[in-house]
């Protein structure tokens, strides 16, 4: 394993904190076994060489999470860091999202058990849910000065639960989905 990669593993990674609630997660400490640290060099190695592979150089930065929002369970993030990533975030994280799929497959094959495993770019999933969380509140407002629904754009099935989580305690909005498969969209509707 490159110089670069190994001395990665090790690394702590902490992304931009929103909220309160965040603040506080992030201060939680994973306890990590040796089991864990081995899961997390063969996920390195697998998502070093994948992206190799795919022509990109960059170093990861690998720890492991306690649960939150998104993940149930503690997971291990991987952070990639280096010049010229943005063709592995793609259109709206689908291309990150295709990347942490095979890594999570190719790795849970070779372990054969689950391990939940997230893949990131510089810090753009907590980016994007920062950016959803701030759209719904804005939409939600204006639904509720407006009285009308307001209909999201189709999106991916974890943004859609972004935006759900985002206006489930709001007082004068709610949400329900709508539509199938690619073009399922989030609806926001007044209370009545």
């Amino acid at each position: 394993m490159p110089a670069s990669l190994e001395s990665s593993v090790a690394d702590v990674v902490q992304g931009p904190v929103s909220t309160q609630a965040q603040a506080e997660q992030a201060k939680e400490i994973v306890a990590v076994t040796a089991e864990d640290e081995a899961v997390a060099q063969l996920a390195v190695e697998l998502l070093s060489r994948l992206v190799q592979l795919m022509g990109f150089e960059a170093t990861i930065a690998a720890e492991w999470r306690a649960p939150d929002a998104d993940n149930e369970q503690s997971y291990l993030l991987l952070d990639l860091q280096g010049r010229e990533l943005s063709p592995l975030i793609g259109r709206r994280g689908e291309t990150l999202s295709n990347l942490q799929y095979l890594v999570r497959l190719m790795l849970n094959q070779r372990l054969h058990s689950w391990k939940n495993i997230v893949v990131d770019v510089e810090g753009y999933r907590q980016r994007r849910i920062d950016h959803l969380s701030q759209l719904a509140l804005r939409l939600a407002q204006q639904v509720a000065q407006s009285g009308r629904p307001l209909a999201l754009e189709p999106m991916a099935a974890n943004e859609r639960r972004i935006i759900h989580l985002t206006l489930r305690d709001h007082p004068d909005v709610s949400t329900e989905s709508s539509g199938e498969g690619e073009r399922r969209k989030v609806q926001i509707l007044p209370k009545r």
